[in-house]
């Protein structure tokens, strides 16, 4: 089974399901990290259904929401339905539906380990920015439990933080600082036999206003 086909299948439960994983403290650590300012623009990428987006509306920003999950998308839509400061799009991480150099923000949660290349997906990212935009991915550091591949379809068993900081870098960005989000990602097999507690990283990077797309 692939990533999207789970995210279609658990798309219903997936709200219940984040609560059981991680807490709003996520959320509020990566909006914090990026000082963000009402009107603005922003990038969710991987918005699930709508985790991050939710926060950043609340602080009274417009929000493109980008999930490979169509069914994702329509939970988010009856979440936020009569809003109009949120823009659905259906997109990969190595192809965004998005222009070059038109959002102030993107944030990326717990989206990296699902991806196949999460350098490439992280210049992609910062191809979405602003000169001066900034770029935020939360996401779990490097771990060994290897249910979460096999039974949530993780790509990666979390991330170095220098490695993250390397990817950062090598596209573009500046002031990178990877930090702990004071949160871990909780989850149990579907056995009941184990139980994944990993903490959870706060990347922060600005793409240089000098920088071309």
């Amino acid at each position: 089974m692939s990533s999207k086909q789970y995210f279609d299948e658990v798309a219903s439960q997936w709200d219940e399901m984040r609560e059981g994983f991680f807490s709003e403290a996520v959320r509020e650590k990566a909006i914090s990290v990026a000082n963000v300012k009402s009107g603005r623009l922003a990038a969710d990428i991987g918005a699930g259904s709508g985790f991050v987006t939710e926060g950043l509306i609340q602080k009274g920003l417009k929000v493109i929401a980008v999930d490979q999950s169509e069914a994702m998308l329509a939970q988010m839509r009856q979440k936020f339905a009569g809003r109009d400061d949120i823009d659905y799009r259906v997109g990969e991480a190595e192809t965004l539906p998005l222009a070059d150099a038109t959002v102030d923000y993107v944030f990326a949660n717990m989206y990296l380990h699902h991806v196949e290349s999460p350098a490439a997906a992280t210049k992609e990212m910062v191809r979405v920015l602003k000169p001066g935009g900034k770029l935020v991915i939360t996401d779990m550091d490097e771990h060994a439990f290897e249910f979460l591949r096999t039974e949530q379809h993780d790509r990666w068993m979390g991330f170095r933080r220098e490695d993250v900081e390397r990817w950062f870098a090598e596209a573009g960005l500046r002031h990178v600082r990877t930090d702990c989000a004071d949160e871990e990602c909780c989850a149990e097999s579907t056995g009941g036999d184990e139980q994944a507690r990993v903490s959870v990283f706060v990347a922060y990077g600005e793409k240089s206003r000098a920088h071309a797309p």
